[in-house]
């Protein structure tokens, strides 16, 4: 599990008095860059065709007495509150929901704090039950999700770590109808040895015609890298190295020594 960016994933209630579908609030942002006010970043990165920088904000609009002021928690005209939490490298208000702010990620996450862990070579944060059990990838978050095409480590939305260190972002794991490999790299995102075994069963029961049962093949496996010379079948080539199927024909067909 990654740490969710700041925000709530669905967004605040419906009808909630303060705030907008993304955060809830007692404040508007004046946004340095265009000087109008919005109830939150991603309100104004929808209808502008440019994107606020959250980190040069420094103006605020209370919502109730319409005082416009520094950027700070409460209001200083009629001491509103503006957000139960408030980061003031972020310029984040919103109501609590454990959010912390990383200084290695460079924003705020949704904690709590103690559970989770900033890994210094995938760059972003790791929930704890992930440590030193994952594998690494350089700035992996700095990726953008391969199916939604939506940056990762900025996101709102909670990310998946796979077996080989990719991300995905979470409504998409598991991979149920987009098969069973890593988008990227083409490695078994599941744990595949039930169906394997059950491969076995079909391949033993499942005699290919006369002309192919002598035809040899070299495939290479997506989950060890290794590669092997086997029978070739239309139902599966399982590796040699780790008996997994999840392989690739690697080279033409050939027939064996006897049938030469």
């Amino acid at each position: 599990m990654v740490a969710g960016a700041e925000g709530c994933e669905q967004g605040c209630e419906q009808g909630c008095e303060q705030g907008c579908e993304h955060y809830r609030r007692g404040c508007r942002l004046r946004a340095p860059c265009c000087g109008k006010l919005y109830p939150c970043r991603l309100c104004h990165d929808g209808a502008e065709e440019h994107q606020l920088d959250r980190f040069r904000v420094s103006e605020v609009q209370c919502v109730r007495c319409r005082l416009l002021q520094k950027a700070q928690q409460r209001c200083e005209g009629c001491d509103s509150l503006f957000g139960e939490y408030y980061c003031d490298i972020c310029h984040l208000f919103d109501r609590d929901k454990k959010q912390y702010h990383c200084k290695e990620c460079g924003i705020c996450r949704i904690g709590p704090k103690e559970d989770f862990f900033h890994c210094s070579k995938c760059n972003l944060c790791l929930s704890l039950s992930l440590r030193g059990k994952h594998k690494c990838i350089e700035n992996v978050s700095r990726q953008d999700c391969p199916i939604c095409l939506e940056d990762i480590h900025t996101s709102r939305v909670g990310a998946h770590v796979l077996p080989c260190g990719h991300l995905l972002h979470r409504p998409f794991c598991p991979l149920s109808g987009r098969g069973y490999r890593c988008p990227l790299c083409m490695h078994s995102a599941l744990d595949m040895t039930r169906y394997w075994r059950q491969l076995d069963n079909e391949v033993a029961q499942t005699p290919m015609p006369a002309e192919y049962q002598n035809m040899m093949v070299e495939i290479l496996c997506n989950d060890c890298n290794a590669r092997s010379t086997v029978q070739f079948h239309l139902l599966g080539m399982k590796c040699q190295n780790c008996e997994s199927y999840n392989t690739a024909q690697d080279g033409r067909c050939r027939l064996s020594l006897e049938e030469q």
